[in-house]
């Protein structure tokens, strides 16, 4: 997910895309660990899109305490 899409979104929408973004990830350790998933890219791509969001939500915030 680009970092543009990203910041077009409301805090509510970030903060309901992280929770579900959480959950994918859970999934995929779940299913690498049983052996299900052999790309451990996506993984990665996962967790760097969950960091992104939750940059973005953090000034958001911010920006809104102001």
């Amino acid at each position: 997910m680009k970092i543009a899409d990203i910041r077009k979104q409301s805090t509510n929408e970030l903060a309901t895309s992280a929770t579900s973004m959480r959950e994918e990830i859970a999934e995929l350790k779940r299913r690498m660990h049983v052996g299900e998933v052999q790309n451990v890219k996506i993984l990665r791509e996962k967790r760097k899109d969950l960091a992104r969001m939750l940059t973005v939500l953090s000034e958001q915030l911010a920006k809104e305490a102001v």
